[in-house]
């Protein structure tokens, strides 16, 4: 972690200031080393130049594994391809002129495949997760100096309301025990004067619930993390060439993805069979693993929002939900 990170780093929950105790360094990064907390005395340990909030086992253990299993299936940098960078335009949109500067945070990096884009558009860039994916997100930012990886919960972030300039999160809030919680937090943690924040969430409608992840989940997310994998890339060869056509079909493709709890990206410009074959394993994963999955409605958003004492957002879409604003 960098020294500057300090400046904005606080016990969770207190809000007090942290105290860098046994901190060893190479270079300008502090490895290793404690965190002392002012007001209570204890202590957060820096292991490997990330600060950890959490205890050794958290509900989203699952995303850890995942996430520095399959570190490069979705990181621009090791695709040779823009997916990402493309996702991160059309849900968040900053560009660099806005960022420069500024502090943003990526709530929920996962692997960091948005935090690289949003590291080489400039500023100070922190990436927070709950799970050890902050390995995979510190090796994916290795080349960006201005950054750094925290592992915390986003609903018990180790930063003041106000601290950050921009915060954003992708595909998160619904794997976290409290959504709307979740999506407070993100919102409250920008600046309360032009404080910028951008999210988006799997959206409820009233059929969500009946589509088969759903039906299944109850099941697949209690297997140990080893054999539901396992199970996945015992069946991926048989039911990949199925999934791959059927999700290309006009009027089927919608039905297909709401019945089969298989995930499948045929329309990835670009991409190899190979990548997309890869892709539809770690999201079929994703899909079936977490311990939480719970789709908002854009009116538990709003009243997330309004909680935050967000001042004005608009939504792109409300299904899926991406809205954007400022507090």
């Amino acid at each position: 972690m960098r020294e500057k990170l300090l400046s904005v780093l606080v016990e969770p929950g207190t809000f007090a200031t942290l105290r860098p105790e046994n901190v060893v360094r190479e270079g300008k990064e502090i490895v290793s080393g404690d965190l002392v907390s002012e007001a209570t005395g204890k202590k957060y340990p820096i292991v490997r130049g990330i600060p950890r909030f959490v205890p050794e086992k958290v509900y989203a253990d699952n995303f850890g594994k995942q996430w520095n299993m399959f570190r490069e299936v979705q990181v621009d940098s090791e695709t040779r391809h823009g997916h990402s960078r493309q996702r991160f335009d059309d849900e968040v949109g900053w560009s660099s002129s806005d960022v420069k500067g500024k502090w943003v945070l990526d709530a929920g990096c996962g692997a960091g495949r948005f935090a690289e884009v949003a590291a080489e558009r400039g500023g100070d860039f922190v990436g927070l997760d709950l799970s050890s994916a902050v390995e995979a997100t510190k090796k994916t930012l290795a080349r960006y100096p201005d950054t750094d990886v925290v592992q915390a919960s986003m609903l018990d972030m180790p930063f003041r309301p106000g601290t950050f300039d921009f915060a954003y999160t992708i595909g998160v809030l619904q794997h976290t025990p409290d959504p709307e919680g979740a999506c407070t937090s993100v919102a409250k943690v920008v600046k309360e004067s032009g404080g910028r924040f951008a999210m988006t969430a799997y959206a409820r409608q009233p059929w969500t619930k009946l589509n088969t992840k759903y039906l299944i989940r109850p099941i697949t997310k209690r297997l140990p993390d080893e054999v539901l994998l396992g199970a996945i890339k015992a069946v991926m060869p048989a039911v990949f060439p199925v999934t791959d056509t059927l999700y290309r079909i006009p009027g089927v493709r919608r039905l297909a993805r709401f019945a089969l709890p298989f995930a499948a990206y045929p329309d990835r410009e670009g991409w190899t069979r190979d990548q997309r074959y890869a892709e539809a394993v770690l999201d079929t994963f994703d899909m079936l693993a977490p311990a939480y999955d719970s789709p908002m409605t854009w009116q538990e958003v709003e009243r997330a929002l309004n909680r935050a004492g967000a001042k004005d957002w608009s939504f792109r879409t409300k299904v899926p939900i991406n809205v954007y604003g400022t507090r």
